[in-house]
């Protein structure tokens, strides 16, 4: 198994963007999966301690996956994502938030344009993330939130996953 994963996370300011790709030690298959089905994000797209609490998805251009990342005091973080663009086993992109336990929009807060592509090569797969913000102060306030510490644990958390499915 490979053990040297490829990792870059770089913060394109003059773009108001977030360029991540990331390679897992699994095949594409696995690793749609782990990005498209519920019972699986829920497993790992919150950093810890969080979890992740999927309250609907609907994974179809048009639908959306609604969900709730909950502090270990209980608290719930709603967000959702609705889904732009789908070609199974290759990309997808989304339009995500944060909302109220309603799936309202929360305006505070900036909106992300997630746009994700999967590469297969041989026994690995890798991820290619563009995280798109309307501008720089948008991008600049989710950086402060955390965003980087926090994705790079869920990458993190996809890592623990793969490794025990695939023993």
């Amino acid at each position: 198994m490979k053990t040297n994963l490829q990792f870059d996370f770089i913060v394109n300011k003059e773009n108001h963007t977030v360029n991540v790709t990331r390679e897992f030690a699994a095949q594409l298959p696995l690793v749609w999966d782990a990005w498209t089905k519920p019972e699986i994000l829920d497993l790992w797209w919150a950093p810890k301690p969080y979890k992740t609490k999927t309250k609907s998805m609907d994974f179809r251009e048009g639908g959306f996956w609604f969900y709730g990342m909950v502090a270990p005091d209980g608290l719930i973080h709603w967000c959702r994502n609705d889904y732009q663009k789908i070609d199974i086993l290759k990309s997808f992109s989304g339009l995500d938030a944060f909302c109220d336990e309603n799936g309202v929009v929360n305006t505070d807060f900036p909106r992300t344009v997630w746009n994700n592509t999967f590469t297969e090569n041989g026994e690995t797969t890798t991820v290619t993330i563009v995280a798109q913000y309307e501008n720089l102060a948008d991008l600049e306030q989710i950086i402060t939130m955390g965003f980087q510490e926090g994705f790079t644990m869920a990458l993190g958390n996809l890592d623990e996953y793969l490794n025990e499915i695939t023993k």
